[in-house]
C-alpha cells in the first residue's frame, strides 16, 4: 500500500459522512470553504433533491447538484473526504454526470437582451429557460 492509498485512508470520514460544503471544497468544486458555505445559503446546492444547508451530511451514494455560472453539475458521492486532496485523488471521488456545456455555436442562438432593458417577463424568462434546459 503506497502513501496515496495511506492518505486516501486517513482523510474519508470514519463513520462515512462529511458536511457538504467541506466535502465540496475537499473535491475541489470551489476554492474556498467559504465559497461553498456561501453556495449552500444562496441555495445553489442540493442534495438528492433538497436544498441544502453547509452543515448538511453527505454519505456516499447521494447525488449533489451544485449551481456553477448557471450551469448544473450533478456529482454523486463516491467518498466522503473532509480534508482537501490532489486534484487527481478528488476525481476519483466522486462520478460526474453533469450534462455538457453549450457550445459557442449554441451560445450564440441564444435571445440576447440589450444592455438597459430591464428584467425579463415572465413569458421572455420561460422561453430563456427552455432554450437553457432548466425546464
Amino acid at each position: 500500500m503506497g502513501p496515496l492509498a495511506v492518505d486516501r485512508l486517513v482523510l474519508t470520514v470514519a463513520e462515512g459522512s462529511a458536511r457538504v460544503d467541506q466535502w465540496l471544497w475537499a473535491v475541489r468544486i470551489f476554492k474556498t470553504r467559504s465559497l461553498a458555505t456561501a453556495a449552500c445559503r444562496a441555495g445553489h446546492v442540493r442534495v438528492n433533491g433538497e436544498r441544502a444547508k453547509a452543515a448538511q451530511s453527505v454519505k456516499s451514494g447521494d447525488e449533489v447538484r451544485v449551481r456553477i455560472s448557471g450551469f448544473d453539475r450533478v456529482l454523486v458521492v463516491r467518498e466522503t473526504l473532509v480534508k482537501r486532496v490532489a486534484a487527481t485523488v478528488a476525481v476519483e471521488s466522486y462520478v460526474d454526470n453533469s450534462p455538457p456545456l453549450p457550445t459557442p455555436e449554441e451560445t450564440a442562438l441564444l435571445p440576447r437582451r440589450d444592455r438597459g432593458a430591464g428584467r425579463p417577463t415572465k413569458r421572455e424568462r420561460r422561453e430563456i429557460d427552455k432554450l437553457l434546459g432548466r425546464d
